[in-house]
């Protein structure tokens, strides 16, 4: 477990953004599907706005809609089943969220330009400000206000050499810490973290056979600093998630 007494403040922070016409808003999901976790991205390298497809994700407990949507139309899918074009929930459900997930899927892709005002808009807040407006022609806009959650506060890495964190293969989105002596040479990696799938949690363990004397730092104290990094990193939604989230819920007509 982390040590909350350890997290930063929440800040309030807004944004004036144009969201469109808000079809989404005008379609009620079922009382069970009402309160979705939504990330919208563009997908290819750069993530922006450039006629790559966009993506939506539509993310409950149970199971995960997500709607791909490009010039030559939308395509859809579930997790949460073995089947991917079998909803997780039931059929009636399943035909409301569907059809407000397309409704507002195709808003943002209409929007274009929105998912990288967001991102300025997170920039903005890195910088330390807690209002974004943007340069805009005249046309209705929206404010939206949100609590963005405070990271904990974790120390530099006080052992020799350096470190970074990477993606590796696994269930339950695990990293690596990856150790170098020398910073011009290839690391290794000495702990991984992950999400514990029975809790939630954020899990650590250290690589067999490390030489924890030339990381000079002991396990326990890397296996700790690694569990900073990941909840801030990895578990932690980032601001422009949160902006985004806010957003999404606002065209969506989530309360």
């Amino acid at each position: 477990m982390t040590d909350e007494t350890l997290r930063l403040p929440t800040i309030q922070f807004r944004a004036v953004l144009d969201l469109g016409e808000r079809l989404a808003s005008a379609i009620p999901l079922p009382e069970a599907l009402a309160h979705p976790d939504l990330f919208a991205d563009w997908e290819g390298d750069d993530g922006e706005s450039d006629g790559d497809a966009l993506n939506l994700s539509v993310d409950f407990e149970e199971g995960q809609l997500h709607i791909v949507l490009d010039e030559s139309g939308p395509a859809f899918h579930y997790h949460g089943t073995h089947d991917p074009f079998e909803s997780p929930w039931p059929s009636d459900q399943a035909e409301v969220l569907l059809k407000w997930a397309l409704t507002l899927a195709q808003e943002v892709y209409s929007l274009g330009d929105l998912l990288d005002t967001i991102a300025d808009a997170a920039d903005w807040f890195e910088q330390g400000f807690t209002l974004y407006v943007p340069e805009t022609e005249p046309t209705q806009l929206e404010l939206i206000e949100v609590g963005i959650t405070g990271e904990l506060l974790t120390l530099p890495w006080l052992g020799s050499g350096s470190v970074d964190h990477e993606h590796i293969d696994g269930d339950n989105h695990p990293i690596a810490l990856v150790w170098s002596a020398d910073p011009d040479r290839s690391g290794e990696q000495i702990a991984r973290a992950w999400l514990d799938p029975a809790t939630g949690e954020p899990r650590t363990e250290a690589v067999p056979d490390v030489d924890w004397a030339a990381v000079a730092m002991s396990e326990d104290e890397v296996l700790q600093w690694l569990l900073g990094i990941y909840v801030n990193h990895h578990v932690a939604p980032t601001p422009e998630a949160q902006i985004m989230r806010a957003a999404l819920e606002r065209m969506g007509g989530i309360s």
